[in-house]
């Protein structure tokens, strides 16, 4: 598989980490992810490839982040990474992976990691 993006157009950083794989002539699937959602199978994927845990992938500062007080001790991975399904702008963005690696465009040079 080749590289994906998960991608939010409207985000400076995304949008960054997009043109350094098009400058370095890199292709890659755009997934505008807040259009089309990962699986849960694609995002625990990607929390196990970068070795985090579901909450430190999804973006703390989000009203629906506060609104459901997703910090509580008491939610199950399986909970958080529902709740990156069904409210996708949790998600961090933009994050570039294939099958073996990952990484998190913040700041946009992180993805070089993945192409040099």
């Amino acid at each position: 598989m080749g590289l994906k993006i998960l991608h939010n157009p409207r985000c400076s950083k995304s949008r960054q980490t997009l043109a350094i794989l098009n400058d370095n002539e890199i292709d890659v699937d755009i997934i505008e992810y807040l259009k089309d959602t990962p699986s849960k199978e694609t995002l625990r994927q990607i929390i196990n490839i970068l070795e985090f845990k579901p909450r430190d992938l999804m973006r703390k500062g989000e009203a629906v982040y506060k609104d459901n007080d997703l910090r509580r001790e008491d939610l199950t991975e399986d909970d958080l990474i529902q709740f990156m399904i069904d409210n996708p702008i949790l998600i961090e963005r933009p994050i570039v992976y294939d099958d073996e690696r990952a990484v998190i465009g913040r700041p946009p040079d992180n993805v070089l990691k993945l192409i040099k």
